[in-house]
């Protein structure tokens, strides 16, 4: 059997290529709203960031998620990730 493939997404805030069910999922649903897709699943423009705090910096300063979702990301969403970043750690 051969062996299954693991679907590769690139990180916003460092532009690394890592498996998608290592990074945290960002989603523009078609109504516009911005919201964290835990479970990679909802419908809309997703763009990937990976579980490193210097990630999220990084992306935030660029304005990287806001550029790869084509809308203005509210700072509840940073706030929500930053939390999500320090509790895993």
């Amino acid at each position: 059997m051969p062996e299954k493939k693991i679907p590769l997404r690139q990180c916003v805030g460092c532009r690394a290529q890592r498996p998608k069910r290592e990074l945290t999922r960002v989603v523009r649903s078609p109504e516009g709203e911005v919201s964290i897709d835990a479970r990679g699943k909802k419908p809309g423009r997703g763009a990937y960031i990976c579980p490193d705090p210097a990630c999220l910096k990084k992306a935030i300063k660029s304005r990287a998620l806001g550029r790869a979702l084509g809308t203005e990301i509210p700072e509840s969403i940073f706030d929500t990730l930053k939390a999500q970043l320090e509790a895993e750690e």
